[in-house]
This record gives C-alpha cells, sequence and structure tokens, in this order.
C-alpha cells in the first residue's frame, strides 16, 4: 500500500526533501532553463514564513512537472517533486482503484476535462495506428448526462459522438438504449468506440452501467475501448458501501479520471488522468525532443505544486480518515434527503452519491438563487442541485429545509 497517513513533520520533511532535490535556481549554474523561482519582487519569500508551509514553497520554487512521470525519463531538474507526482498515480490507481502495482501511467492534468480529453486522444490515436481507423470510423460513445468535456473532445479532436438516452427519473441507461445509440453510429459508418462511462454524474451524481456499454459491443463487430469519468466520484464513490465494477479490476476498463479540487478540496488545476501501461504512447509527441523523456501529456508544462498538494492533502487524512470524511458526508446527504421525503419534494439521488437533485418545479427561482442551488440549464431550469461538501453543514441546509417548509404550510 503507497498509502499512509503522515505527520505534518513527515509531511514537511517529504516535500523539503524533495525541493532539495529538485534544481536550486539561486546556488546552481544552469543557464537553460526558460524558468525560474517565482519573482522575488511580488512574492514573499521570507525564510520565516515558508519554513512551514511546504505547499506555498514548492509554489514558490516553481518546479514544472512536463511530461509523464510514470514512464522512465523526465526533466531530471525536478526529479524529487515528480517523485512525489509519481506517489500520487500509484495511491490513486492502486489504493483507490485497486490496479496493481507499477501497471498504470498517469499525471497530474489541469482538470477533469483534459483529462477526459487525454483519454479520448489516446483511444483515438490507438485506432488510427493499431486497426487503421478513419476519422470518421471513431465515434465517443457516452450517456446524455455526460460531461461537457466529450462534446469538447469531439469538437477538438474531429470525432463523432453519440449519446445513450438516460431515463428520466432514475438517470439511468440500459443495453437497449446502447445497442440504439452504437446502430446510429453505425449508420454514420462507425466501428470503433471510444465509451465514456460515468462515476457520478456532474449534474445528479447518476453512475453508468459499464456492464451495458460492454454487453452491447461485445455482440458486434465494433473494436471499443472504456474510459471512466470519476472527475466528480473519484475521491467518493469507491469508499461508500457497496462493491464497484468501476475499477482496474474490471479487465474491460483501460482509465480513469478524478478530480482532486472537488471531493478531495484541492487548489483548481489538480485534475488527474490514469491509464493502464502500454497506452499512453499513443499521445506521444516526438517533436518535443527538447523536453528529457519527451510528453504524452495534452497540457505540456504544469506546476509541480498541484502533485504535491494533493499527495499533502491524502497521507494528511490516510486511508482511514478518508473514509470517515466521506461517511460523514454521506450521513448529511442521507439527513437532507430524509427532510426532503418529509415535505413531499421530488428529488433524485444515487444512494452513493452526495448530490441531491430536486425537481425544479417545487422549489421557487427565488429561494434556488438565494442558497446557490445549481441548475440543469439556466435559461429553463428542469432541475435544482445541492452538493453536500465540506462545508455545507446541516447548519448550512437547515435554513432552505425551513423556508421549502413555509410554503408547504397551509395559509
Amino acid at each position: 500500500m503507497s498509502w499512509n497517513k503522515k505527520s505534518h513533520e513527515e509531511i514537511k520533511q517529504t516535500v523539503f526533501q524533495a525541493l532539495e532535490t529538485n534544481v536550486n535556481y539561486v546556488e546552481e549554474t544552469v543557464l537553460g532553463i526558460p524558468a525560474s523561482y517565482l519573482d522575488d519582487k511580488v512574492f514573499n519569500q521570507d525564510e520565516s514564513f515558508l519554513q512551514n508551509a511546504p505547499f506555498i514553497s514548492t509554489l514558490v520554487k516553481n518546479p514544472n512537472h512536463i511530461g509523464c512521470h510514470t514512464l522512465g525519463k523526465s526533466e531530471s531538474f525536478f526529479s524529487g517533486t515528480q517523485a512525489i507526482e509519481k506517489d500520487v498515480i500509484d495511491i490513486c490507481s492502486v489504493d483507490i482503484l485497486k490496479g496493481q502495482p507499477g501497471q498504470q501511467d498517469g499525471y497530474v492534468a489541469s482538470g477533469g476535462t483534459e483529462a477526459n480529453m487525454q483519454a479520448i486522444w489516446v483511444y483515438r490515436n490507438y485506432f488510427m495506428q493499431v486497426h487503421g481507423a478513419r476519422l470518421e470510423e471513431i465515434c465517443i460513445l457516452c450517456s446524455e448526462d455526460s460531461h461537457y468535456s466529450m462534446d469538447k473532445a469531439s469538437n477538438i479532436l474531429v470525432l463523432d459522438i453519440e449519446k445513450v438516452q438516460v431515463d428520466e427519473e432514475n438517470r439511468s441507461i440500459d443495453a437497449h438504449g446502447v445497442a440504439e445509440a452504437v446502430q446510429r453510429a453505425g449508420d454514420r459508418g462507425a466501428k470503433y468506440f471510444i465509451v465514456v462511462c460515468n462515476m457520478m454524474t456532474t449534474m445528479f451524481g447518476s453512475v453508468d452501467s459499464v456492464d451495458a456499454y460492454v454487453e452491447v459491443l461485445e455482440k458486434t463487430d465494433c473494436q471499443f475501448k472504456v474510459h471512466i469519468d470519476g472527475a466528480f466520484g473519484g475521491f467518493y464513490y469507491p469508499f461508500t458501501e457497496g462493491d464497484s465494477a468501476l475499477t482496474f479490476e474490471n479487465p474491460h476498463i483501460t482509465s480513469f479520471t478524478l478530480d482532486a479540487h472537488k471531493m478531495a478540496q484541492a487548489p483548481y488545476g489538480t485534475g488527474i488522468f490514469l491509464i493502464r501501461k502500454n497506452h499512453i504512447h499513443y499521445t506521444h509527441t516526438q517533436e518535443a525532443s527538447y523536453v528529457e523523456g519527451e510528453d504524452c501529456t495534452m497540457i505540456g508544462s504544469r506546476s509541480g505544486a498541484n502533485a504535491v498538494a494533493i499527495w499533502m492533502i491524502l497521507t494528511m487524512n490516510g486511508p482511514y480518515g478518508w473514509q470517515e470524511k466521506i461517511f460523514v458526508l454521506q450521513k448529511r446527504t442521507e439527513w437532507m434527503c430524509k427532510r426532503l421525503n418529509q415535505l413531499g419534494i421530488p428529488y433524485y439521488r444515487n444512494s452513493r452519491s452526495n448530490i441531491i437533485t430536486m425537481k425544479s418545479a417545487g422549489i421557487p427561482a427565488d429561494i434556488a438563487e438565494k442558497y446557490g442551488l445549481v441548475p440543469d440549464n439556466h435559461t429553463t431550469p428542469n432541475w435544482y442541485k445541492i452538493v453536500i461538501m465540506e462545508h455545507v453543514t446541516i447548519e448550512k441546509l437547515m435554513p432552505l429545509v425551513e423556508e421549502i417548509s413555509a410554503l408547504h404550510e397551509p395559509v
């Protein structure tokens, strides 16, 4: 197990040792790197301030984590903090998603959108390079509730996209809906499918059945690869009660997206892309020859401080602390669902999710705006969602409950 709880002192020691291993712009004669530490005329670099602030110190030292560090060679100037990023990839792929040690590649991306696009880019190139597929023969297959990053990927990577119909009430897909979507895409010439299966959708927290996709596609002559969009659910769903088919133990799944800047409360810019070995090289950019180890990632240069932030959060909590954190959020979510049931407010909630999405008919627009409820559509909302995050306590939920309750009291 890579994931162990650490004390403040242990975390500080690890991060500062990593920074000492990295290049020191002040003390070393390094003339060819097009970067430096943060501008000291603008950003506080007082030693007394930084000595107890490992994350801020990493920001100041400004390591560039360009490339994918699980592949071997990377920019040796930043090898100390790269090792911390590799530890993050191990924790996420092995300890959380049940992969085998050393059998996954990955990197800290700018967010879930990039990580999803990275997966689709890998599989597009795989189908073209290995199977000789033409662009018009490759199709992204996902549900209607999938994140808009799939549409972005379709646009940028010049790929067709087909969406599986979702049940309006329980937000589920089934094999029949998948078969219809595959048929529609096939009628347009699709022979290769990039499947994106949701581990908690952004709006509903719903979870797709990966078996529904596999059941249909295995009966066809089509080739397919499965990516799991766990941008929201990756740091939540695996810790709720019950077994999950959405892990690296499932041989049909090749890659995952996680977002640490959602449930893990990391700074924005901390998405995570994970993929089985022998796949990410399909996006190898040989033209990045001045980069040691070259580059397979979509983003290229990125801040090493973001990887350090994720590692600090995960190791400060440890696996059991994380389990307790999710347990508390589950109980708060159940409390709110019980209140909505008492009030007769219709809603959808996956039992392993902390997202509650209410029908807009029961929630006046002014109340939704007052409490920052997020609509599915800002023009004509059909649903409003509550996300039970760390700061969304029962104390903050109660005023909303009371206002809704007042609307239902007899005059």
